[in-house]
């Protein structure tokens, strides 16, 4: 696997539908499609399409809420405790976290940025990205799109 993407949890609707990243406003696909992950912009029931292409989709933790900010500290750990074995029993090239609040809170690591992290997961590199959903109005579709294809291009620069 090229590059596992991480949600925070899945929200109610994502939760309803059993696709991640479900909700309409959500930002995920668009922003796979438009860095140059897919040719195309995938519906959220097309996930599995994901996987010929060498990516996957988990969460954090597993408990669907209505919004992220529902999820305690100690869940947040113990899912980034799950999250690193995953990991490392899968192995995928590179572990893209989509959302920096709750990647500092799983891993312990309050000063993290946007990015490749300084620390691997084993033999897994670990980036970044921001939070694709509607709700953080912080990264408007064309900035998130970029984050996307900076990771994009790393990912091709470690395939060579």
């Amino acid at each position: 696997m090229r590059v596992l993407f991480c949600g925070i949890n899945p929200g109610l609707y994502t939760a309803f539908t059993g696709f991640h990243f479900a909700r309409p406003g959500n930002r995920f696909w668009p922003a796979l499609h438009r860095s140059g992950f897919t040719s195309r912009q995938f519906d959220p029931s097309e996930q599995a399409l994901l996987l010929p292409l060498g990516m996957g989709i988990t969460n954090v933790v597993d408990r669907a809420t209505a919004t992220a900010a529902e999820l305690g500290r100690e869940e947040l750990v113990a899912g980034g405790a799950a999250l690193a074995a995953k990991v490392r029993d899968l192995a995928p090239a590179t572990l893209a976290v989509l959302g920096v609040t709750a990647y500092r809170a799983a891993f312990g690591l309050p000063k993290a940025q946007l990015g490749l992290q300084p620390d691997a997961i084993g033999s897994t590199a670990v980036w970044v990205l921001p939070n694709p959903s509607g709700l953080n109005a912080h990264y408007t579709p064309a900035a998130l799109a970029e984050k996307f294809a900076e990771l994009r291009e790393f990912v091709g620069r470690t395939e060579s």
